[in-house]
């Protein structure tokens, strides 16, 4: 049985946030079928009745867990252009390597990604859910490839976008699952390198400080 959290009066968004992340611990802990509805009442610290004010069914509970993850993702690598130097090279340069860097690189996200993945196979709005959010993130990344100083039409452009991520989601999962197999900024290093060979640019050097010495971002 779930640790219950103390009980104390909270807003409706703050209630709603605490039943995603109650579910979200409970699928990373045990996958899909330990996030049962009384098990999440109880991480929650609420009864199992109150879900149903925030959440129709289980499965509308799942989407809006599955959204916040996927979501969270795409802001951690985008956090990165936030205090980005001036010009295309490095901002892309950043973006990568944060792409591949912790906190975006975690055990604990690939283990909730691949816990969703059964979903979704059988629910077509978890499907959008996933369509959604990888667009939202591979057409960030190609709006930062478009202002790279080369010539590429919109054509170009979106496969160069489709490539790049599918580098990007190789390190990402090959890193979450074996984070101990991977010297520090190796990573990004290597998705620097490839994603510049991609696109016939010196990303590797882009960046004011090396792939190898990049700190972590505090989540």
């Amino acid at each position: 049985m779930s640790a219950r959290r103390p009980y104390h009066r909270e807003s409706e968004e703050r209630r709603r946030d605490d039943l995603i992340a109650a579910a979200l611990e409970l699928v990373a802990e045990g996958g899909l079928r330990a996030a049962t509805v009384r098990e999440i009442a109880a991480r929650a610290g609420v009864t199992p009745g109150l879900i149903r004010h925030y959440f129709a069914t289980k499965d509308d509970l799942t989407r809006a867990a599955y959204t916040k993850l996927m979501q969270g993702m795409t802001k951690d690598s985008a956090a990165a252009l936030e205090n980005a130097p001036e010009g295309p090279l490095p901002r892309l340069a950043g973006f990568v390597a944060a792409a591949v860097s912790p906190p975006v690189v975690d055990p604990v996200s690939v283990g909730l990604w691949a816990g969703f993945l059964h979903d979704l196979r059988r629910d077509a709005t978890m499907r959008e859910i996933h369509t959604t959010n990888y667009l939202a993130f591979r057409d960030l990344l190609q709006r930062l490839i478009a202002d790279l100083p080369r010539a590429a039409d919109e054509a170009q452009l979106r496969r160069d976008a489709i490539a790049c991520n599918a580098v990007i989601d190789g390190l990402w999962l090959e890193g979450s699952v074996l984070p101990d197999a991977f010297a520090p900024g190796e990573l990004a290093a290597i998705a620097l390198t490839s994603v510049g060979a991609i696109l016939g640019v010196d990303l590797a050097s882009a960046l004011p400080t090396p792939p190898l010495a990049l700190p972590e971002r505090n989540s």
